[in-house]
């Protein structure tokens, strides 16, 4: 056989007379030394963080699509929940807005009931607390309604009073509620009594229709009336007690043309808005007002201001 037709490459391992089960031997003990090593000296760690730090950037982007689904359900997660937190709190705003609202209203109707019970104080009798139910639908007048009528004794011709003054007249009963004419109507006229100087005259809602004023009348172009003074019943009706604040003079126009002065009044009580009223029988039924032994029958009388 020539030399160069010879097979010069090593027979197999397993062809040296080596038997698999001391194959299996070997290696269970090389493995068995290996894992004891391992836990003992840590021999492996190197190369176990060598294949860490190469594995990483796979395993980096194998987990990309799992956080983009994790990022994705959080993000809609806290959408809603931050979509429902911002509703109940516009919620919570408008309900403490709507007691806030409330609280102030409350306030103020406390306050003008105060003020109402201290000018029932002032009368030298037994008044009557109504509460203004609603307007009366006539446009040309203006009128409200009360809820007390001829089943608690309400006549016509009461005086209707409010914390700040005179309010208006009872002219029509009925038996549960009563109408009240305001005494920015038209057809009301009130005897009344400058504080500052003390001339009586009488004063008269606006002519105009929904007017929200008073005037006096058939006031001499001479007569010392200025803006600011203050107006108050004169009691010689025999329906308004005397001294109940009635109006105050706004604006006075002297006319050329006319032997009368133009004299614009702006009521005391609040002819519009109000809602707790007290209503007081009229003087020829034997009613006066209690006024201090010192104090004069015109003396003025302060307007208190509604907070």
């Amino acid at each position: 056989m020539a030399l160069g037709t010879l097979d010069r490459s090593l027979p197999p391992f397993s062809g040296q007379g080596t038997s698999v089960f001391s194959k299996l031997v070997f290696f269970g003990a090389l493995s068995l030394f290996l894992m004891v090593a391992d836990a003992r000296f840590n021999v492996a760690q190197p190369v176990r963080t060598a294949i860490a730090t190469a594995l990483y950037p796979v395993q980096w982007l194998a987990l990309q699509p799992v956080q983009a689904v994790r990022s994705g359900s959080a993000y809609f997660t806290d959408l809603r929940q931050a979509q429902s937190e911002s509703t109940q709190a516009r919620e919570k705003l408008a309900l403490q807005s709507l007691r806030a609202s409330q609280v102030e209203q409350l306030a103020q109707e406390n306050d003008r009931l105060r003020q109402l019970l201290d000018l029932k104080l002032q009368l030298d009798t037994p008044v009557m607390a109504a509460e203004v139910v609603y307007d009366a639908a006539d446009p040309y007048t203006r009128k409200v309604v009360i809820d007390k009528g001829l089943n608690h004794q309400v006549e016509v011709g009461s005086p209707v009073l409010d914390e700040s003054g005179v309010l208006g007249q009872v002219t029509r009963v009925h038996p549960l509620v009563s109408e009240v004419t305001l005494v920015v109507d038209r057809d009301l006229a009130i005897p009344v009594l400058n504080v500052r100087t003390g001339a009586r005259s009488v004063a008269y809602g606006d002519p105009a229709v929904g007017g929200s004023g008073m005037e006096l009348r058939f006031m001499g172009s001479n007569a010392d009336v200025q803006a600011g003074d203050l107006l108050t019943t004169s009691g010689v009706d025999g329906v308004y007690p005397p001294g109940l604040p009635v109006a105050r003079v706004s604006r006075v126009e002297h006319r050329a043309e006319s032997a009368f002065s133009k004299i614009y009044c702006v009521p005391q009580a609040l002819t519009s808005g109000t809602r707790h009223v007290i209503v007081v029988k009229p003087v020829s039924a034997g009613l006066a007002l209690q006024l201090p032994a010192a104090a004069a029958p015109a003396a003025p009388v302060k307007r208190r201001a509604v907070k």
